[in-house]
């Protein structure tokens, strides 16, 4: 189902023409109202006129995460604080989160994107939504709430955890549609097998996940367990949160991306020049339409590529494939951000700690964890277990406070992690995407 068909289905030449239309009306409106993009622009000689077809957005600048963190907390809205009336925020690798604000014409235009990916998804105004992602500053539970509820849906905000509650919630409400992680999808699936309730004991058909990277193979089994048509989704903090592009539930096959909210670009990682259309690169997204926080050639760090090929679903949008890896050292744990420098930092507040660490990222079952090995202080292990267990807590609890999830800490001796002359090996990945 076409949430909005008018825009969902525009022949190409019509949204390149209003793509067209709204990036001029943007690169006026920061370039009067935000000083980093108007030195920015200055810098290397392009003003707002200069901006006469969609080619010249790669004359613009871009912008980085790090332009957000050094802008900190409101330097990039474009409007004033008063007329902002929604904050979210994602974590920040040296303890400095990237702030995003809406305005009331914001959170309406997120709505309908939300909207649009659900509609996509399959879900209709007669289903029940059970959201099991955590409500708060990240902006997954709150920015799918809202599209459920435009598209009519009745929506179950249940947030994360205590999977036997929500497995009762599920059954007992009549649950249709889920969203969450495809890892808990797959948890909830098998404490589910482990209580003896099958999928003929719910009333699940559809599921929408995101926040986390999954494979077809993975999308099989959950279709399997749960008995579901399951969809994939992204979004970006930066951008707008979940509503940036989705998968139709008739392909399943690469996320439509909202070309009339966003322009996307690939380019070299390395360079910064835009590659030829259907080459793999890093995406960099442009906000057509966001008025708080609008963002010029933002560079997600994800890679993928674009494609446009005539879809069963209708819709006239370009295609990203899913995301393949990154170019900077995040880490996904559990659909959170995980920078390892986050972690250096809350070392160094610990006394008797070394600075040498390393993330070591697993899979149990379908859930993610983290384990961090920590080279501690010679004198320390010359000491009783009690003060090993309680540098042990102390490290615990100041690693999960910054990452915002449950850690698992282990102490090994000095000189135990490898070192090397080069860049150290701070991140040990064993997942495999099955």
């Amino acid at each position: 189902m076409l949430w909005e068909p008018e825009w969902e289905a525009l022949p190409r030449d019509e949204l390149e023409t209003l793509q067209l239309f709204r990036l001029k009306r943007l690169v006026r409106r920061v370039y009067e109202r935000v000083p980093f993009y108007r030195e920015g622009m200055d810098r290397v000689g392009v003003k707002p006129e200069d901006v006469r077809t969609l080619e010249d957005l790669a004359r613009l600048p871009f912008t980085t995460k790090e332009d957000l963190r050094e802008n900190y907390p409101y330097g990039l809205f474009a409007v004033p604080l008063p007329e902002v009336v929604r904050i979210h925020s994602s974590s920040g690798t040296t303890g400095k989160p990237t702030v995003v604000g809406y305005t009331k014409g914001d959170l309406e235009t997120w709505a309908n994107l939300t909207a649009r990916v659900l509609a996509a998804g399959g879900v209709k105004r007669e289903d029940v939504v059970q959201i099991a992602f955590g409500y708060g500053l990240f902006t997954g539970g709150f920015g799918l709430h809202y599209g459920a509820e435009k598209l009519g849906a009745t929506v179950i905000p249940i947030s994360s955890g205590n999977t036997r509650r929500q497995i009762m919630i599920m059954k007992d409400y009549g649950t249709t549609a889920l969203i969450c992680t495809p890892s808990y999808a797959l948890y909830l699936a098998e404490t589910m097998e482990e209580v003896g309730i099958s999928p003929r004991d719910v009333r699940l058909r559809v599921g929408l996940f995101g926040a986390e990277p999954w494979s077809d193979q993975m999308r099989r089994e959950i279709e399997e367990r749960l008995g579901i048509d399951a969809t994939d989704n992204y979004g970006l903090s930066e951008i707008i949160g979940p509503g940036v592009s989705g998968e139709c539930i008739e392909a399943k096959s690469g996320l439509h991306i909202f070309e009339d909210h966003f322009i996307p670009e690939i380019v070299d990682p390395a360079t910064g020049e835009v590659l030829p259309h259907g080459e793999k690169g890093e995406l960099v997204i442009t906000t057509l339409t966001k008025e708080a926080l609008p963002l010029i050639r933002y560079r997600t760090r994800d890679i993928t590529h674009l494609y446009h090929e005539e879809c069963p679903c209708g819709r006239t949008l370009v295609k990203m494939a899913k995301p393949s890896g990154r170019t900077d050292d995040m880490l996904i744990v559990r659909g959170v951000n995980v920078f390892p420098s986050q972690v250096e930092e809350a070392l160094l507040e610990v006394e008797g700690v070394s600075p040498h660490f390393q993330l070591v990222v697993d899979r149990r079952g379908y859930l993610d964890e983290l384990e961090v090995w920590v080279e501690a202080s010679e004198s320390l292990f010359f000491d009783s277990m009690r003060k090993q267990k309680e540098l042990v807590d102390r490290i615990t609890e100041k690693i999960s406070s910054v990452l915002g999830i449950g850690v698992k800490v282990r102490l090994v001796e000095p000189r135990t992690l490898e070192r090397t002359a080069g860049k150290a090996k701070r991140v040990v990945d064993r997942r495999e995407l099955r």
